[in-house]
Order: structure tokens, then C-alpha cells, then sequence
């Protein structure tokens, strides 16, 4: 008999997306309805703007403009566990979708470096999480984005 609280693993189910969904329920880092970090909570909208508008422009057709949403979101949610494991997945099924078996492994790779390294600090500042980048690189961050970081880091209301 399973314990009435226990995480459920929700990879057997269609509804769950991405692996974010089970580190969400089960970690400290939990993106759940209790523990979810400020920073986490403050960037998160625009992570899912930037994710949005990957979506509508791989449904448009510009598949290459998509992944550099993708690649703003890898940066805006970088400091953040589930946001950057969320930001891999999504950009593991990007690479799927393009048949793109060299962003595939990497991304597989980045996921679980994501989801190990990030609580830590281990995060490469402004890294655009590509496979076409070291994950270990560090990379100039625009100045737009670098105010919206900078703005969910301090913002304490």
C-alpha cells in the first residue's frame, strides 16, 4: 500500500510532459504549490513567454527562430533547477521534432547536468544551452535580458 503522500512518477502517464513535472512534486526545489524559490517563481513568467513563442514560431515554420526563443528562455531560467531542466527538455524535443540527433544527446546530456549542477552554481552565466555550445562556457548576456534576470533576483515582493 502506497503511503497517501508519496510522489508519484508520472513518466508512465501522457500528461506528463517532461521529467520538470516529477522534480516539481519531489524536490526541495519543488516548483509545486508550496516551495517554490522567488527567484523561481519571478522569472518562470517570462521563461514562459520565451517558450511560447518558440512553439508559434516552430508552428510557422521557422524552426531556427523557435530555437533561438529557446535559447533566451536557457538564459533567463538558468539559476533556477526546474526552469533550466524545463528549458533542456523543451529543447530535447525541439531537436526530436527537427530529427536533430546531435542536439538529441546533447540535451539528454545537459538535462541531467541540469538537474545536478544548477542548485549548486554550477551554471555558466548567459550559456545559450545549445549542443552547439560547451555546456561550460560562459557567454555575454544581452542587456535586456540581464535586467530581467537582475530584476527576478532582487524583486522581493
Amino acid at each position: 500500500m502506497r503511503a497517501p503522500d508519496a510522489p508519484q512518477l508520472l513518466l508512465h502517464d501522457e500528461r506528463a510532459r517532461s521529467p520538470l513535472q516529477w522534480i516539481e512534486g519531489t524536490s526541495r526545489f519543488s516548483a509545486g504549490a508550496h516551495e517554490m524559490t522567488g527567484f523561481s517563481q519571478r522569472i518562470r513568467p517570462h521563461v514562459d513567454a520565451e517558450l511560447a513563442a518558440a512553439t508559434k514560431d516552430e508552428a510557422a515554420g521557422r524552426p531556427h527562430d523557435a530555437f533561438r526563443h529557446l535559447e533566451r528562455a536557457h538564459v533567463l531560467g538558468q539559476a533556477s533547477t526546474a526552469q533550466h531542466v524545463r528549458v533542456h527538455w523543451e529543447m530535447f524535443r525541439w531537436g526530436w521534432r527537427q530529427r536533430d540527433l546531435g542536439e538529441c544527446a546533447g540535451q539528454l546530456l545537459r538535462i541531467a547536468g541540469a538537474a545536478t549542477k544548477t542548485a549548486i552554481g554550477l551554471v555558466p552565466h548567459g550559456n545559450t544551452g545549445g549542443a552547439n555550445i560547451s555546456p561550460f562556457k560562459r557567454l555575454p548576456v544581452s542587456p535586456e535580458l540581464e535586467r530581467v534576470i537582475q530584476s527576478a533576483r532582487t524583486d522581493r515582493s
